[in-house]
């Protein structure tokens, strides 16, 4: 019975903005059979050069680029396209748009993302408690590697975590903690914090698949 449920299928579309290094992860698992029972059904891009559109080409998964006009008409469109390639959970892989409340509580608990800092139990809350007992601040939105350098803590993270209208303030569905080295720039504990993701991402959806 256990193995029924781990291995129920799920389909999964993934919205990318560039490289795809988080979708080449969950393509890699798919492939290594490390995620029995996922494939990823559909990629869309909103950026016609975004290097995930050839990732996922190479592996024969179908994508296309949907051109941002305005955020109702973009939508609209892969609202449909989400019903036509039957998809059973959105992951946001590097997606750098903020999508409308109206579009999240449509897919309540299968909007998936990926965030470069911890994020609280509950997704609420401005401090979270490291593994050594330390309380740091919460980093939300685009920069949240450089706000860790600027704050001076000496730990930062990964979280994925099911997505909700407020911005990187929903659940976590699992999370890393990454030290800050000395010397450490906006890019290089991003890297690090890459190779984190690449891990949880895949770790996620092997929990939403055993949840669902």
């Amino acid at each position: 019975m256990e193995d029924q449920h781990i291995n129920k299928r799920l389909r999964i579309a993934a919205l990318i903005s560039g490289s795809g290094s988080n979708l080449q992860a969950l393509l890699d698992a798919i492939e290594a059979r490390h995620l029995p029972g996922v494939e990823i059904a559909l990629v869309i891009s909103n950026k016609a050069n975004a290097f995930g559109l050839q990732r996922a080409l190479k592996h024969k998964v179908p994508a296309l680029y949907l051109p941002w006009r305005t955020r109702e008409e973009w939508e609209r469109r892969v609202i449909d396209l989400l019903q036509l390639f039957q998809v059973d959970v959105i992951v946001l892989a590097g997606f750098m748009r903020i999508i409308s409340a109206d579009f999240i509580t449509r897919y309540p608990e299968r909007i998936i993302n990926l965030h470069p800092a911890l994020i609280p139990d509950g997704g609420k809350g401005d401090t979270y408690t490291t593994s050594d007992g330390s309380l740091i601040p919460v980093f939300r939105g685009m920069h949240a590697p450089l706000q860790a350098l600027e704050a001076g803590v000496r730990v930062t993270g990964s979280t994925v975590h099911y997505v909700v209208p407020e911005v990187d303030a929903g659940p976590p569905i699992c999370r890393r903690e990454v030290p800050i080295e000395a010397g450490d720039t906006e890019d290089t504990l991003q890297e690090r914090i890459k190779k984190v993701e690449h891990q949880l991402i895949v770790e996620a959806v092997k929990i939403h698949q055993q949840r669902v």
